[in-house]
């Protein structure tokens, strides 16, 4: 299924939704691209919207408490939903309706559920949803992806990640923080390093006795893809010394090599062959902006389709689910019970058509996959 795109002969016209932390993130790296105009920031505190488009440096620079109101005031071209969790449905769900397309910040939507709605409500409006993965946009990697295409079957990819922020608010108190807020980067990533898609999961959480967050910190999951291989995952986030990168450590055994990244650098392979070093996809959010933008443009299909990406999401409540009742989770199970809240909440009745139309979850986001890209 294509999208609409844009005809323009100059930069896109962008408004930001949310000026917080991220929302000033996207604003700088919109006012930093040459195919991009901020034209407006738009948050629910005026004074927030306000103090963010002083720091940009833009005379007059447009606010309000609506992004769709000031999207359409400023003759935007797309909202980028810099919006918290809980926000990011409505908000897309509005931009989509107004005939806005959407760069959005990751997760898709609070709960798969929502995610589902959205991939719903995009393919019924024709516009584009993307949700920006950051962490897939990094040199290193692509480069590890692409040294393994002569290696043969990809058998086990494995990541350990710890660090030890001192985070305060909000995720010093959530119950699972590390799954929540942080492993689904490193779930993202492997789905993309495998070009394949979770079976099921088994995982454990817990917190160390030092840990300063009242929820569980740290935890080991082990997924299995489908094709056959394994993803696994150990995370910490409250091992201070030795830290990992954020984008953590990575070994990815396949059968005639392995691949060693750690996160920042360029990885290693042995034995060591020649390898294409395939298409600049840029680095972290401007990255995910520049490949918004294409294929606004051009039709090209980006990495985080709002399709591609629902995967990912599910990965995170199958393993904080497998957790909590002790046993494995398969991930269709979670699609199901998903798909079914997402009817039984679907007010659009256009949007449910969608919905109803989908042979299975499972196929209907497969079929809008783009991965391997």
């Amino acid at each position: 299924m294509s999208f609409r795109t844009i005809q323009s002969e100059g930069p896109l016209r962008l408004v930001v939704a949310g000026a917080g932390g991220m929302g000033g993130a996207w604003a700088r790296n919109i006012v930093g691209s040459p195919d991009a105009e901020l034209v407006g920031i738009a948050d629910l505190y005026p004074e927030a919207a306000a103090k963010l488009a002083a720091a940009t440096g833009i005379g007059g620079l447009a606010t309000g408490t609506d992004a769709i109101e000031l999207a359409q005031r400023t003759s935007a071209d797309a909202i980028v939903n810099a919006t918290i969790p809980e926000a990011h449905h409505p908000v897309t769900i509005a931009a989509l309706s107004a005939g806005l397309p959407v760069l959005g910040e990751k997760p898709v939507a609070a709960t798969v559920a929502e995610g589902l709605a959205l991939a719903a409500a995009a393919e019924h409006t024709g516009q584009l949803f993307m949700v920006s993965q950051n962490r897939r946009y990094h040199p290193a990697l692509h480069q590890a992806k692409q040294r393994l295409a002569g290696l043969g079957a990809v058998g086990i990819v494995s990541v350990d990640f710890f660090q030890s922020p001192h985070f305060g608010g909000f995720r010093d108190e959530m119950a699972s923080p590390l799954l929540l807020d942080m492993a689904i980067h490193q779930f993202d990533m492997a789905r993309y390093l495998l070009d394949a898609d979770p079976v099921s999961v088994s995982c454990e959480e817990y917190n160390p006795a030092w840990s300063w967050y009242a929820g569980d910190a740290a935890a080991n999951a082990v997924f299995a893809m489908d094709g056959g291989a394994r993803f696994t995952f150990n995370g910490s986030w409250c091992s201070p010394g030795h830290e990992t990168s954020w984008n953590g450590s990575w070994r990815i055994s396949a059968e005639r090599g392995t691949v060693l990244w750690d996160g920042e650098n360029d990885p290693s392979a042995a034995p060591d062959e020649p390898f294409e070093p395939g298409e600049d996809h840029g680095r972290d959010i401007g990255g995910s902006l520049r490949q918004f933008i294409a294929a606004l443009l051009d039709g090209s299909e980006p990495m985080g389709r709002v399709h591609a990406n629902v995967m990912s999401l599910a990965m995170v409540e199958a393993a904080t689910q497998s957790a909590a009742q002790g046993r494995r989770v398969a991930i269709d199970d979670v699609l199901d019970r998903s798909y079914a809240a997402a009817l039984a909440n679907e007010r659009d009745p256009e949007v449910l058509a969608v919905l109803k139309s989908w042979p299975s979850v499972r196929e209907a986001l497969s079929s809008k996959r783009s991965d391997s890209e």
